[in-house]
């Protein structure tokens, strides 16, 4: 079986941890990773936010502040750091296997409305006054973030991944992939050429991507809590284990966790009539075979599996609408 595995930044930085990469932490995931890897073929995916959050402004010596690189370089860089210990960790445990690490970027659309309000915060806190400097000199968009000032940028969905055909060449000839689900976002113009621009890609919307555009027989998507639940943080709170997507658009979810991988897994049950999942990556051979996690898979009446594209539903497009 195909697998595509999202890894999200909590699957690297359990709750509650200093968010920041952690080699432990992703040395346990390329361990998880390995022993599924003997059953099923795997390509795997990563978010960046931990290592985009993690950076202070880079300085001269003496402590004067210096500009930063562009955000694109800072996404190749974080990809090059996540994939080379993951790599690392399953080359460990894999000895043996073709195990590639590749830089992958998405075309975007400039039309894309998360432009009009930028919304994702990246790099460290600042104070007021430093975020009033910032957004002077550099333009940048500051808001309130955990108390203190981050800079915002614009979360966009991807339409196309740009190193689609590098990808099916490896996978084909049965290297295990590593790549970007936050990769880095281009635009195209009317000439072809391509364009990079200072914003992150959606993670879990371009792991559905790639799980589509690669034939996945099955979508699990990797975070720290054990399935999505309803009601969360209340006391009605429950676990979701079985579910489809006619159900889950009809729940509310948190905007910037949960609600992205559950459209994700949605968008692709919707488009394959094949199973996606969400669980905790301490339950990722428990969910591969159907025991723990959210099983999403396609209700009986929903006529799918024709492998078209739905449009983008009321639950996401909230991301620009609040």
């Amino acid at each position: 079986m195909r697998i595509l595995v999202a890894l999200g930044g909590k699957a690297f930085v359990p709750h509650g941890a200093a968010d920041s990469l952690q080699r432990a932490n992703v040395e346990i995931a390329a361990n998880t990773l390995a022993s599924l890897a003997i059953e099923h073929e795997l390509v795997v995916t990563h978010g960046s936010d931990p290592q985009i959050a993690a950076p202070g402004p880079p300085s001269e010596p003496g402590g004067r502040a210096v500009s930063p690189y562009p955000l694109d370089a800072i996404d190749r860089d974080s990809e090059g750091v996540i994939g080379y210990v993951l790599e690392l960790g399953l080359r460990n445990a894999l000895p043996g296997r073709d195990i590639v690490t590749l830089l992958t970027a998405f075309v975007v659309s400039s039309h894309d409305p998360a432009f009009l309000k930028p919304a994702r915060p990246v790099g460290p806190s600042y104070s007021a006054v430093q975020a009033r400097e910032l957004a002077r000199e550099r333009g940048w968009i500051m808001g309130p973030c955990n108390g203190g000032f981050r800079r915002l940028v614009p979360y966009l969905e991807p339409d196309a991944i740009v190193e689609l055909r590098s990808l099916r060449l490896l996978i084909d000839a049965g290297v295990l992939v590593i790549c970007a689900g936050g990769g880095v976002p281009v635009t195209v113009d009317a000439t072809g050429a391509m364009r990079d621009i200072e914003a992150l890609v959606d993670k879990d919307l371009a792991a559905g991507l790639l799980a589509r555009r690669l034939s996945a027989d099955l979508l699990l998507l990797l975070t720290d809590v054990r399935a999505v639940h309803t009601d969360w943080g209340t006391e009605r709170a429950r676990p979701l284990r079985s579910t489809n997507p006619a159900e889950l658009r009809q729940m509310s979810f948190e905007l910037e966790t949960m609600a992205p991988k559950v459209e994700a897994a949605c968008r692709f049950v919707e488009a394959t009539g094949r199973r996606a999942a969400i669980g905790a990556l301490a339950d990722a051979a428990a969910i591969v075979r159907g025991e723990a996690g959210t099983q999403v898979t396609p209700a009986p009446a929903d006529g799918l599996g024709r492998g078209g594209e739905r449009p983008v539903s009321v639950l996401w497009s909230q991301r620009v609408a609040t």
